[in-house]
């Protein structure tokens, strides 16, 4: 208690007294509410397939609070543990914890506080199953994926991609209790999407993470192998995509799956030629950002019709 007393003294004497707008502003940000909001999207439209209907309005709400709680603090104790690597990095070396503007000790403890009130809020508002579902997503991002794989290895994000793909579970066993062939396939959609999603990422910033020494794929094995591997998980992403309709989903489901699913493909296959002109790493990204979004979206609707 009192290194969390003195980190909170440093906070106020530093941030509350001088500034308490910016630090509230500040602490938002270590959230990173903008990442949040595609995972909460995948965690809602996973309750409306559960359900097969309009889950409760109280219900979702309880969820989305508790996801948004479970995900900020796993994101604001990334940002603790990586403050070396954000430091040296063009696109993270004004975050706040880089900049000062929140000391480390202090951000770690409102971390950790969130990931706490998360489980609390899941557990008695919702199910205990989503409380720990919510659990072992903070741990497969900050322990596997941060702690260790970021760092040590080219597989980082295929193997810690598993916690990106976990709120759709909690979404699901917030309604249900718990979890059956459509959630897993669920998970197996995210999954399969965020290598293809992140690598057009670090094809983008190859610098930084070259700079930071982080052995993300293009810094290792080069662009031109990475543009392939993000070409072959397309492929898997999109086979995978079909099978919920294999498994019950209706046509809507498949038309959407297959209207989205296929420009993506062709972003892809742009990419992997290697036209620069037209900055297809970027173009990929974030119609990846938007294909995951609409997909879910389509879920839901399919299973409320």
């Amino acid at each position: 208690m009192d290194g969390l007393g003195d980190a909170l003294m440093a906070t106020t004497t530093a941030d509350v007294v001088a500034r308490p707008p910016g630090l509230l502003r500040d602490l938002v940000t270590l959230t990173k509410p903008r990442i949040i909001s595609l995972l909460l999207v995948t965690t809602v439209c996973a309750m409306f397939a559960a359900e097969q209907g309009v889950p409760g309005g109280w219900l979702i709400l309880w969820t989305v609070v508790g996801g948004y709680l479970s995900a900020g603090g796993a994101n604001t104790i990334n940002q603790y543990v990586d403050r070396d690597i954000d430091a040296v990095m063009g696109r993270t070396d004004r975050r706040p914890i880089v900049a000062g503007r929140i000391s480390a000790a202090a951000a770690l403890w409102f971390g950790v506080g969130l990931v706490v009130a998360s489980v609390l809020v899941l557990g008695f508002l919702t199910t205990w199953l989503a409380a720990g579902l919510s659990l072992v997503g903070v741990a497969l991002y900050v322990g596997l994926y941060t702690l260790w794989l970021k760092r040590t290895t080219i597989h980082n994000i295929v193997i810690g991609g598993a916690a990106g793909a976990i709120p759709p579970l909690v979404g699901w066993a917030a309604v249900t209790g718990d979890l059956t062939f459509g959630a897993v396939l669920l998970f197996a959609i995210v999954f399969v999407w965020t290598p293809p999603h992140f690598w057009a990422l670090a094809l983008m910033i190859r610098k930084d993470y070259t700079e930071a020494g982080v052995p993300m794929l293009p810094v290792v094995y080069g662009e031109q192998a990475t543009r392939l591997q993000v070409l072959l998980w397309t492929l898997v992403m999109l086979g995978t995509t079909l099978l919920p309709y294999a498994a019950g989903a209706g046509v809507l489901y498949l038309a959407g799956a297959l209207v989205l699913g296929l420009p993506f493909l062709w972003m892809a296959v742009q990419l992997w030629r290697g036209d620069e002109r037209r900055a297809w790493a970027a173009i990929t990204f974030h119609y990846s950002l938007l294909y995951l979004a609409l997909l879910f979206v389509v879920v839901a609707v399919d299973a409320a019709l």
